[in-house]
C-alpha cells in the first residue's frame, strides 16, 4: 500500500472523534478559532514526540543484526547500504507508529494517562499526523528505490520484503488493525524480527537466505517483551475500549508468564550457541541483570515506564549480539 492509498485510507473530516475524546479544553473549542501553533521547534518537538523514538530500538538493532550477518557471511560491509536500511525501516517505523497513533485516538482507547498523548493533548492535529506518517511512508519507499539502484539484489525480492514490512506497519492498527483482535503481537514477531534481519542481509549479500530468519530469534522475541509489556499494562483500558489483545486473552497470571519466557528464552539460546560455537555469543548475557529487574518489575505488576525500560534492555541486547556475531571467527557460527 502506497503514501496514496494511506491518504485515502485514512479520511479526516470534521466530525471525527475529536470533542468527546479530547479533554474539556478541546471541547470548549469546537466551534472556536484554533489556537494559534507554537514556535517551529515547539513544532517539531512535538513531532519528534508522536515518533517515539525510544522504541525505534526495536528497528534499528535488526537491521544492524542483519548487517552484521551479512559481513560474517561475506566479509564485506557496505556503509552506504547499511546506512540506507537503517534510514528505510526507521521510516516506515515511524509511519506505523503515527498511524497507530491516529488509529488509537479515533477509537478513544488514547486516554490522559496513555504514553503517547499526542492528539489526546492536541500537541498535534489528525491531519498533521496523517501528513507526517504519509511523509514518512514517502521518504522509505525513495530510500527502497535508492537500495535498489546500488544493490544486487533483485527488484521482486526486494519488493516482496519492503512491501511487506510497509503494509504490516499499516495494518497493524489501520485496515484491518491487527492489533484490535489479538494479532498484534504475530504481526510485530514477524516485522520487527526476521523481515527487517532478512532487509539488511539480502540488501547487502545480494540474495535471499534462510540464516538470517533463524538468528532473528532472540532479538524477535526480545522485540515482542516490549510489545507485551505494553498490552499488559493497558489491558483495563484496552478492554474498555473493546479490543482484544493477547494479554487480555491470557489474563494476568499467564502474562506474566508469557513475559518472563519473552525476556529469558533469548538467553538460553545465547548460552548454546557460546558453549556450542563461539564463546563471543556469550556477550548478551552481560544484559541478564537489566532482565531480572524488568522480571521483577512485572511480576509486582507496577508497569511504570515498563516498556521503554524493555526498550533500553532490547537494544542492549541486541548490540551485544552485533558484537558478538561482529567477533565470532570465520566459519565458527552456522550458516555463516
Amino acid at each position: 500500500m502506497g503514501p496514496a492509498d494511506l491518504v485515502q485510507k485514512i479520511s479526516i473530516n470534521a466530525d471525527g472523534p475529536r470533542g468527546g475524546e479530547r479533554n474539556g479544553a478541546g471541547a470548549a473549542l469546537a466551534g472556536t478559532e484554533r489556537v494559534p501553533p507554537g514556535t517551529w521547534r515547539q513544532k517539531c518537538a512535538a513531532y519528534v514526540l508522536a515518533l517515539r523514538p525510544w522504541s525505534f530500538s526495536a528497528s534499528l538493532t535488526p537491521v544492524a543484526l542483519g548487517s552484521a550477518l551479512a559481513y560474517r557471511a561475506e566479509g564485506t560491509l557496505d556503509p552506504g547500504l547499511l546506512l540506507g536500511s537503517a534510514v528505510t525501516v526507521l521510516a516506515v517505523h515511524g509511519a506505523g507508529n503515527l498511524v497507530n497513533t491516529y488509529y488509537d485516538f479515533s477509537k478513544g482507547i488514547d486516554h490522559k494517562k496513555s504514553d503517547d498523548r499526542t492528539l489526546v493533548d492536541q500537541i498535534l492535529e489528525p491531519q498533521d499526523v496523517v501528513r507526517f506518517g504519509v511523509f514518512l511512508y514517502t521518504v522509505g519507499c525513495i530510500c527502497a528505490a535508492g537500495l535498489y539502484a546500488v544493490s544486487t539484489l533483485k527488484l521482486e525480492h526486494l519488493a516482496l520484503i519492503y512491501f511487506g514490512g510497509l503494509s504490516s506497519s499499516f495494518l497493524y492498527t489501520g485496515g484491518i488493525g491487527f492489533k484490535y483482535v489479538a494479532l498484534g503481537d504475530v504481526v510485530i514477531l514477524i516485522t520487527f524480527g526476521p523481515l527487517a534481519v532478512m532487509f539488511a542481509h539480502a540488501v547487502q549479500v545480494g540474495y535471499l537466505s534462510i540464516s538470517p530468519l533463524l538468528y532473528a530469534i532472540p532479538l524477535a522475541l526480545s522485540t515482542e517483551a516490549i510489545l507485551h509489556s505494553n498490552n499488559t499494562r493497558d489491558m483495563e483500558s484496552d478492554r474498555q475500549a473493546g479490543i482484544v489483545t493477547l494479554a487480555i486473552l491470557i489474563g494476568p497470571a499467564f502474562s506474566y508468564i508469557l513475559y518472563t519466557v519473552l525476556l529469558f528464552l533469548p538467553y538460553l539460546i545465547f548460552c548454546v550457541l557460546a558453549t556450542r560455537y563461539t564463546i563471543s555469543m556469550a556477550l548478551p548475557l552481560l544484559t541478564i541483570p537489566m532482565a531480572f529487574s524488568l522480571e521483577r518489575q512485572f511480576r509486582s505488576q507496577n508497569f511504570n515506564k515498563i516498556p521503554q525500560r524493555t526498550a533500553k534492555l532490547n537494544l542492549l541486547l541486541g548490540l551485544f549480539y552485533v558484537f558478538g556475531i561482529t567477533l565470532a571467527p570465520a566459519g565458527a557460527l552456522p550458516k555463516l
